[in-house]
């Protein structure tokens, strides 16, 4: 299951630096704004302690995780969605994207020019946030007059697809974020989603620091802090400098007594990609052998068939039944043998709702 990020925020704030230290993928970094006509693509692995416990009583020859594509998108302005800057073409990659990562300058620096002239992470999310609404708006509207045509020669569904589209529109013209519109589950499925609308997708906050502020944060994360209304947003901080020279250390050793100075325990970056991956309502379930420990990506609430379905089709057409253990039952008993002769390895059928961490054996017949 591919889960697509987008990496979002102004010109010079720092996107770049963090992408790279991240992904597979090495961007070029600038000073200057607007210095790129592309967004930058890339794949991350979800780092998960979990594989490194398990590891440790299977001894198996390779850990494959789950991962994370990554679009780094180019410094938006204020006009973006007017055409100033990158333009509108960034806008579109966006939307191609399942969740957002705001990155926000949070650090003082003379030598790099913030490009609104002073550092100000609230004015900056509503600046950035701004031009995804009028971007949002301008597609509702679209749809509104595809659906006034339709509702003209009695298509029946149309003017309740108005009437919902048309609440939409007022709630985006109020500077609002579609994230925080009120409707049915149904009426988001028939009328909205097929938008993909940019203000709709999940959004992590990330507060880009100087070192100093690595562990604790500083006057402008606890600005944005107490800027952003909705309580439930994720907010996470990251030194991207930092993060950058803990990304060139190859030796591990070297790694840990990096972070260990910079009061860290482990790099900001893996929480990040962790965040970003639970946002969608992600997570894992593991296979676990002597030749590989592998983690795979799953909607959370869905069945064991489905979970069986995402490691290969045969296995959910075929499917017959799940043995399962859990995690924690697994790492304290030690093997798969003591979980069977201590009652932990379960017998699930159809209908059972895989959680996260579950190591699954799937039985099938095709």
């Amino acid at each position: 299951m591919a889960l697509t990020c987008g990496i979002i925020g102004l010109s010079n704030i720092g996107k770049t630096t963090i992408f790279n230290c991240v992904s597979n993928t090495k961007a070029e970094i600038s000073s200057f704004a607007f210095s790129t006509n592309k967004s930058n693509v890339g794949m991350v692995n979800v780092i998960d302690p979990r594989m490194d416990a398990m590891n440790k009583l299977v001894n198996s020859q390779k850990l494959i995780t789950a991962t994370v594509d990554l679009v780094d998108i180019p410094g938006l302005t204020k006009g973006a969605s007017q055409g100033e800057g990158v333009g509108n073409k960034f806008l579109a990659d966006i939307q191609q994207t399942n969740a957002l990562i705001h990155v926000l300058r949070c650090f003082d620096d003379e030598n790099l020019p913030h490009i609104e002239g002073s550092v100000d992470p609230v004015r900056d999310k509503e600046i950035v946030e701004f031009e995804l609404q009028v971007r949002d708006l301008d597609l509702v509207e679209r749809k509104i007059q595809r659906l006034e045509k339709l509702a003209k020669s009695g298509e029946k569904t149309a003017k309740h697809g108005l009437e919902v589209l048309s609440k939409l529109k007022a709630h985006l013209e109020n500077m609002l974020n579609v994230r925080d519109f009120e409707v049915s589950a149904d009426d988001k499925k028939s009328f909205i989603n097929d938008m993909y609308l940019l203000t709709d997708k999940p959004v992590l906050y990330v507060c880009n620091v100087d070192d100093s502020s690595a562990v604790h944060g500083n006057k402008y994360v606890d600005q944005l802090k107490a800027g952003i209304e909705d309580k439930n947003a994720q907010i996470l901080i990251i030194a991207g400098a930092l993060e950058a020279e803990i990304a060139d250390l190859e030796d591990p050793e070297d790694r840990k007594e990096f972070l260990s100075d910079a009061g860290l325990e482990e790099p900001g970056v893996n929480k990040l990609v962790r965040a970003a991956y639970k946002s969608l309502n992600l997570h894992s379930f593991f296979t676990v052998g002597p030749k590989e420990i592998h983690a795979w990506t799953l909607k959370k609430g869905m069945k064991a068939p489905e979970a069986a379905g995402v490691i290969h089709s045969d296995l959910e057409r075929g499917f017959i039944r799940a043995e399962v253990m859990h995690y924690e039952d697994f790492i304290a008993l030690g093997s798969e043998a003591a979980c069977r002769d201590k009652g932990k390895l379960f017998i699930e059928g159809k209908n059972y709702e895989v959680a996260d961490g579950d190591i699954l054996n799937i039985r099938f017949n095709v």
